[in-house]
């Protein structure tokens, strides 16, 4: 399916391609940005969620407080959240290699893309969770739910559409994470940026890159846009 695809589209851009990068180097970019986006989101929101559910309970007036808790949590994030992406890229590179062995390529990116982007959606997570009424809280509480069922079956339902705005939010923030990841090897469209079009200095290969980007985070943030507004 893929061999058929770029045949097609090598077909379709054979008149208007005069570049050095070829239709099979592009569409893998692609993959790889995807490769990376998709799991770098998965794990990021596994963890933002799991920090975000932490500080909320465990906050002063959460529904399970705990000073120490809370306490330390808090600045932990604060200082991952800090740490500027490219810095983070070479300070987690000896992590990288214990994880998976090698500090470049996707599946090394996703290490510190993981560790850039789950902070920053716990945050927005959190953030979500908090803006829902506190009304609505005590009313689960006078009709004596447990922690786990205020906030699993009231309090993550009420928050749904601005946690969907959030993670598109952060979605699209970590498209341009995986483009700074092609600085160190990692592959997909930042890659090809640098590699093609900034070291070989050809211009129509940087522009294509930025249109692609922008297509990627116009599609994302128009899909957010529909979710939220489902019930």
């Amino acid at each position: 399916m893929r061999d058929l695809f770029v045949q097609w589209l090598t077909e379709i851009t054979a008149p208007y391609w005069h570049s050095p990068l070829s239709i099979d180097q592009f569409v893998t970019a692609l993959q790889e940005t995807f490769h990376m986006v998709f799991f770098a989101m998965l794990f990021g929101t596994l963890w933002g969620f799991i920090q975000a559910v932490i500080l909320l309970v465990t906050r002063p007036e959460g529904i399970m407080p705990n000073r120490a808790v809370y306490h330390l949590l808090n600045p932990i994030v604060n200082a991952l959240r800090s740490l500027p992406f490219i810095i983070l890229l070479i300070a987690a590179i000896p992590l990288t290699k214990f994880l998976v062995g090698t500090s470049i390529g996707t599946w090394a990116a996703i290490v510190p893309l993981t560790i850039y982007v789950g902070p920053y959606i716990g945050r927005l997570i959190e953030t979500s969770l908090l803006e829902v009424n506190a009304g609505i809280v005590e009313s689960a509480q006078a009709m004596g739910a447990s922690p786990l069922q205020i906030i699993f079956k009231f309090i993550i339902p009420e928050a749904r559409s601005s946690l969907i705005l959030n993670l598109t939010t952060a979605t699209i923030s970590l498209i341009g994470a995986t483009a700074m990841a092609g600085a160190v090897g990692a592959g997909g469209i930042g890659d090809l940026a640098i590699s093609y079009g900034y070291q070989r200095f050809d211009t129509s290969v940087v522009i294509l890159t930025v249109i692609v980007l922008l297509i990627l985070v116009q599609l994302v943030q128009s899909l957010g846009d529909w979710l939220s507004k489902i019930r």
